[in-house]
C-alpha cells in the first residue's frame, strides 16, 4: 500500500509518496544510537539510558550497527543488524531488534528496512540475511514470509539467568 501526501500548487494538486519524505541512515557510533533510545522503548519499554548504553558498549565493537529511518528529525523506525562470518555459511547479515513506530505501521517502512539490508548484503558478498522471531509473533513472521525470507531451523537457546533479559 503506497500512502501519498498532497500538496497545493495552483492549479494543479500534486501527489508526493511518503517515502520521498523520509531519510533513511546507518547509524555505527555510540552517541548516534544513544539519541534513539525512544523508539528502542517501544520494543524494551523498561530501557533506562544507563542499560541502553552499556549494552551498545558491549554490541558495537561486534560490528553493531542500528539502521533508521527519520521523518523529518523524528525516528520513526529503526533495525539493529551485525554482520558476521559462521563456518557452514560464510559472511552473513543478522537483524536485530526490527522496531516501527506503532503511529507509522503499514506504511512500507518495514520493508524500505529489509530492501535497504538485502542491498547492503549483496554489497558486501554475503550469502544470507539471518533474524529471529518470536513463535508466537505472527504478524512478523507474516511481513518476513512476504519479504521472502523462509525458516531453516529452530533457534534454541537455554535460560540461565531470566532476571537478566530485556
Amino acid at each position: 500500500m503506497r500512502l501519498f501526501f498532497f500538496t497545493y500548487f495552483y492549479p494543479t494538486i500534486n501527489l508526493i509518496p511518503y517515502q520521498t519524505l523520509l531519510t533513511i541512515k546507518v547509524l555505527s557510533t555510540l552517541e548516534e544510537m544513544r539519541a534513539e533510545l525512544e523508539i528502542v522503548k517501544h520494543l524494551y519499554p523498561e530501557f533506562t539510558l544507563e542499560k541502553y548504553e552499556s549494552y551498545l558498549k558491549e554490541m558495537i565493537p561486534h560490528n553493531y550497527k542500528q539502521l533508521v529511518i527519520y521523518e523529518k528529525d523524528n525516528c520513526v523506525a529503526l533495525t539493529g543488524f551485525w554482520t558476521g562470518f559462521k563456518l557452514w555459511s560464510g559472511k552473513y547479515i543478522e537483524i536485530d531488534n526490527f522496531i516501527v513506530d506503532p503511529a507509522h505501521r503499514a506504511k512500507g517502512l518495514g520493508k524500505m528496512m529489509t530492501d535497504f539490508i538485502d542491498a547492503r548484503a549483496r554489497e558486501e558478498g554475503c550469502t544470507m540475511i539471518v533474524l529471529d522471531a518470536y513463535t508466537n509473533n505472527f504478524t512478523a513472521q507474516r511481513f518476513y514470509f512476504n519479504q521472502g525470507y523462509i525458516p531453516k531451523g529452530f533457534h534454541f537457546l537455554k535460560m540461565i539467568d531470566e532476571n537478566g533479559l530485556s
